[in-house]
């Protein structure tokens, strides 16, 4: 078994890291520059960083923030918000980030993917996909989540795949802030489909779950906010009972 990932996920908004329920009802969790430090000293094998307001306001992701928590970190950093071109790709990856994660950009201007994998090589590039069920078929949403489509998630995978996206990070938003698990039937038809890492995200509440789509969502790692913002879940101690259970972990 390949290395599991644990990644916490700072969603940022107005310069403060935020979380909520179902993509609403955001609350503040703290400073983003105090988080990343504290994820880092407790062995997080990455970071994310998503600037939830950036799309939504069509303005650019803070690259005076990513500067900032780079400067603070030694592990791989992801960032993503408001990315729509080459350009903003150049300057997040100037400014510290390792990868970039695109979303809306990549729906609305799928050569986008392309573009920047040529530019900077796929394995700096992180596909976002925001789906929900609907009607017993899952459909990626735009904008946070705010938007919705009739892209199918299986498909709207593969092609992302086919552009040269190094990874895909799948949050499924009926399972997104509720502590109730990850979406491991989903997780582990993209594993099957695609030979790229899938990152899981929504739903993350205990421990088990974590195991729980290691082993049948098959995910190569698993991303979370508010159990670790909130000190519900230690990283150390979540890695220390993976590896119990016969998880390959970094420790």
């Amino acid at each position: 078994m390949l290395t599991k990932r644990i990644i916490p996920c700072l969603d940022i908004k107005n310069g403060r890291t935020v979380k909520g329920v179902n993509f609403v009802e955001l609350r503040d969790a703290g400073d983003p520059v105090e988080l990343a430090k504290i994820y880092a000293d407790e062995y997080a094998d990455e970071l994310v960083f998503l600037d939830i307001s950036a799309t939504e306001e069509r303005r650019k992701t803070l690259a005076q923030l990513v500067e900032e928590i780079a400067r603070h970190i030694n592990i791989p950093f992801t960032v993503g918000g408001g990315i729509s071109s080459v350009e903003d790709v150049a300057l997040l990856l100037k400014s510290g980030a390792d990868k970039v994660s695109i979303n809306s950009a990549a729906v609305k201007n799928p050569q986008l993917i392309s573009d920047v994998a040529k530019r900077f090589g796929s394995q700096c590039v992180v596909v976002a996909i925001d789906a929900k069920q609907i009607d017993g078929n899952w459909k990626v949403h735009l904008v946070g989540g705010k938007q919705p489509t009739d892209i199918d998630l299986f498909e709207w995978a593969k092609k992302v795949q086919e552009l040269g996206a190094g990874e895909i990070l799948f949050t499924s938003m009926d399972h997104d802030g509720t502590k109730a698990g990850f979406a491991n039937e989903a997780l582990a038809k993209l594993s099957d489909d695609l030979h790229i890492p899938i990152i899981a995200s929504g739903g993350a509440g205990n421990v088990k779950h974590f195991e729980d789509t290691f082993k049948l969502g098959k995910a190569d790692a698993a991303l979370a906010a508010s159990v670790f913002h909130f000190k519900e879940i230690e990283i150390p101690d979540l890695k220390k009972e993976l590896k119990a259970n016969g998880i390959s972990i970094r420790i």
